[in-house]
């Protein structure tokens, strides 16, 4: 059987060697097998390494894949303190392949997949994860006007927004009706908290396996998979990391609940919380509760599109997606416990 995101090589590559600067003499793709949305894949040329990313094949839901909004994001912050790879061009639908792609240089450095870093020393571990923090931190101080990027999403009222949409997505995707699901959205549209006003550009899935470090893990060389990325609220990154790590660390969840974090010299949230705002000259935020029950539903609407798209045959790692679907509940019951339901 055909893997649905094989491509069409004999077609893409002249196309590539007229469009993508620095490279010639193409020799061919291999997928990488991570990842579940955008299919993503090494080039390699007589000239070097480069990376394609693509939209997935099939239909596919309205406002999902978006690799012209990463590719945008990516070459607006190429010239600010954030670490991003740098961006080579970007083709539309009319494309070799029949939808649209973008290329970016391939970098030279490591991606980490355990938040728990059990290769890694307690020092090694410190540096990773105020890494991280240094660039979040650096992601929201830009500002978006002065990069291009002020029309890259709808100012004020985020998380009303955000919850609408994610709402629908998940209806959109929903195999068999879960009465939790529905009772945490209509919780979170009932406790919705008074736009403050604040807003940033905001990656949406930032976490560590979708970045980047040099080889010494001295700090991060690219912040990667920005198809979820908009102008928001700086909170929902921040709750958003912290939410991964108050999940298990184990049934392919790759969370910290449950270890000493102490013992393996990584901060407690608290702490990357307080140096986060002290890095940013901001407050702590209150109603702290809220944001992690809209990171954990968030992310279960996410992981309910991926199982879809795994059951419609569209998904960029099929059996892990309806791996992931098990989740869904875990995630569910997770934001309301954070709520006391």
């Amino acid at each position: 059987m055909r893997d649905a995101n094989a491509l069409d090589e004999a077609a893409l590559a002249p196309w590539l060697e007229a469009h993508v600067p620095g490279l010639s003499g193409f020799k061919g793709l291999t997928k990488f097998g991570d990842g579940q949305s955008n299919p993503t894949y090494r080039v390699d040329a007589a000239s070097g390494t480069f990376v394609l990313r693509a939209k997935p094949p099939g239909e596919l839901l309205k406002s999902a894949h978006a690799v012209d909004r990463e590719y945008r994001v990516m070459k607006a912050l190429a010239a600010t303190p954030v670490p991003v790879p740098k961006m080579l061009t970007l083709a539309d639908e009319d494309s070799p392949i029949g939808r649209m792609f973008f290329v970016m240089e391939h970098l030279d450095g490591k991606i980490l997949w355990d938040p728990a870093l059990p290769d890694q020393t307690n020092e090694e571990r410190a540096r990773v994860y105020d890494g991280m923090n240094t660039a979040l931190a650096a992601l929201h101080d830009v500002d978006p006007a002065k990069v291009g990027l002020s029309d890259f999403g709808k100012p004020g009222s985020y998380f009303e927004r955000q919850t609408s949409r994610w709402a629908k997505q998940y209806v959109a995707s929903e195999i068999e009706r879960n009465e939790d699901v529905h009772r945490l959205i209509k919780w979170l549209e009932d406790n919705m908290p008074e736009d403050d006003g604040l807003s940033s550009v905001v990656h949406g899935d930032y976490r560590l396996d979708n970045m980047m470090f040099d080889h010494d893990l001295t700090k991060v060389i690219g912040i990667l998979d920005w198809e979820l990325s908009t102008l928001g609220h700086p909170l929902a990154d921040l709750a958003y990391q912290c939410t991964q790590w108050r999940l298990p660390h184990q049934s392919g969840m790759r969370g910290l609940g449950g270890l000493d974090r102490q013992a393996l010299g990584i901060p407690t949230e608290d702490e990357y919380v307080d140096t986060y705002c002290r890095r940013r000259g901001v407050e702590r935020p209150s109603n702290w509760s809220f944001y992690l029950a809209f990171c954990f539903f968030r992310i279960a609407a996410i992981i309910q599109g991926v199982y879809k798209r795994a059951l419609d045959g569209n998904a960029s790692n099929p059996k892990r997606g309806k791996e992931m679907a098990m989740a869904v509940p875990l995630l569910t019951q997770a934001a309301l416990r954070e709520v006391g339901l």
